[in-house]
């Protein structure tokens, strides 16, 4: 929709000082919610990898489990990856409760 917008006054050639700052703040505008849709993916898709990681370790996610998935997820993938791997449940449990 904002293309479009965008292509019409440049065709009606007569954009006004308004239109073109009208314009400029909806582009800025999409261009932030397009970035915040991107992050929240790749915040969605960490909390996946966590979780399965955990449920292909330790069978399910139970309370306690579930407790640790955002301290971990405060970490890098690079850091909360190889902790996943190589702790053990009571190791993860006391690291991040």
């Amino acid at each position: 929709m904002l293309y479009n917008l965008q292509q019409n006054l440049q065709v009606t050639q007569n954009q006004d000082e308004e239109d073109r700052e009208l314009l400029m703040r909806l582009a800025q505008l999409y261009q932030q919610d397009r970035e915040q849709t991107k992050q929240q993916g790749i915040q969605q898709g960490e909390r996946l990898v966590v979780e399965n990681l955990l449920k292909v370790r330790f069978g399910e996610i139970d309370n306690e489990l579930q407790e640790i998935i955002e301290p971990l997820l405060a970490l890098p993938p690079e850091e909360f990856t190889p902790l996943l791997l190589q702790l053990s449940r009571e190791e993860l449990i006391n690291r991040f409760c």
